[in-house]
């Protein structure tokens, strides 16, 4: 019985980490984050910020690729290996493809999507423009909100998802944290007040 608990909960632990390794460690090298002030400074709005959410993105749907093989390597365990073992990947790897077809169906969406790259650019374009908050307009991204950081004004009240930088508690707390949050930001945008005084 022990053993066999013992064995599911190893399948777990993998069905779940597995699949999510791209998002955990593909940007994770310092080599990816030259571009990029060390966590947990702002991060300024730049092509390169763009660029990176849209491989975070991509790295977000790659995992369903990986999802197939451990759902795979599942099934092959529950028939020739440890039945335990086996069920333990399935449970895991399905809890994370229906989560996340759920929310690309009709929950929240992916933490990264095309949307969050085309408001980036947006809000770039204006700080450069005649339209800018200030004169010497510079944008970044705050765990938040958006925000100039020479007038202080909230530019877009979106919060900042896991940007794949070294987190600066560690590598273990900073896997543990996107485990725990699957790369959507731990601060929620300020709830918008639709009352109206008479």
């Amino acid at each position: 019985m022990i053993g066999s608990i013992v064995m599911f909960s190893i399948g777990g632990v993998i069905g779940h980490i597995g699949p999510r390794l791209p998002t955990l460690y593909m940007t994770r090298a310092k080599g990816f984050n030259v571009n990029f002030p060390p966590h947990p400074h702002p991060i300024p709005l730049s092509p390169y910020l763009t660029q990176r959410v849209l491989h975070m993105r991509s790295f977000y749907w790659s995992s369903m690729v990986l999802a197939i093989i451990t759902l795979i390597f599942g099934a092959v365990s529950l028939k020739w290996g440890s039945a335990p073992f086996g069920f333990g990947l399935w449970v895991a790897t399905s809890w994370m493809v229906l989560s996340r077809l759920q929310n690309a169906v009709g929950g929240t969406g992916a933490p990264w999507t095309r949307e969050i790259a085309y408001g980036l650019q947006k809000i770039m374009d204006q700080a450069a423009s005649s339209d800018a908050c200030c004169d010497d307009a510079e944008p970044v991204w705050l765990p938040g909100e958006i925000a100039c950081s020479e007038c202080g004004m909230m530019l877009d009240p979106r919060p900042r998802p896991d940007l794949g930088r070294p987190r600066k508690d560690g590598k273990l707390m900073g896997s543990l944290r996107m485990l725990i949050s699957d790369g959507y930001p731990l601060a929620a945008p300020p709830a918008v007040d639709t009352t109206s005084e008479e």
